[in-house]
């Protein structure tokens, strides 16, 4: 049976498109059996595709998310989905409130070297440099939680 991992922002067109693009590339790469998916906590953006400053910086890095539309959190994803990981403490609250303890982190605890700021900044209404900032912490705390989950299910890359 596969892991499943949702990634999880307020209006899910920036951080958690990119986190899940990102992570479904690393997982690709190594033939691993993990579903990955994105949602919002709200329903502003519902239906609509990724913020053109996400695209970019991901295209930028070989990693595709044109394809993804927005969508909202709802109650069966947090029975769906074996972690539910999200991009700061305002969404931590709202999916708590949901799923409980269980099975809910910040991205941001999977920092190589914690100690820095809990959340991922939100580049929504930014420049470029705030896209690839994100970019970045996700690309190293991604490739963090994909060790961790291999550790804990005794995952073999195909």
């Amino acid at each position: 049976m596969a892991v499943s991992v949702l990634f999880i922002c307020l209006g899910n067109i920036c951080r958690s498109p990119l986190a899940e693009g990102v992570f479904a590339a690393l997982v690709e790469a190594e033939g691993l059996p993990i579903q990955v998916d994105s949602c919002g906590t709200s329903r502003y953006h519902v239906g609509e595709s990724p913020d053109p400053g996400s695209v970019r910086v991901a295209l930028a890095h070989g990693v595709d998310i044109r394809h993804q539309r927005a969508r909202q959190l709802l109650p069966p994803d947090v029975e769906r989905f074996d972690y539910l990981i999200c991009m700061d403490r305002s969404n931590e609250r709202h999916v708590r409130a949901v799923a409980g303890d269980k099975r809910v982190w910040r991205l941001r605890e999977f920092e190589p070297q914690p100690g820095g700021a809990p959340d991922v900044p939100d580049p929504w209404g930014g420049g470029a440099d705030g896209f690839a900032e994100v970019y970045r912490i996700v690309d190293r705390c991604c490739r963090r939680l994909l060790s961790q989950i291999v550790e804990d299910h005794g995952l073999t890359p195909a």
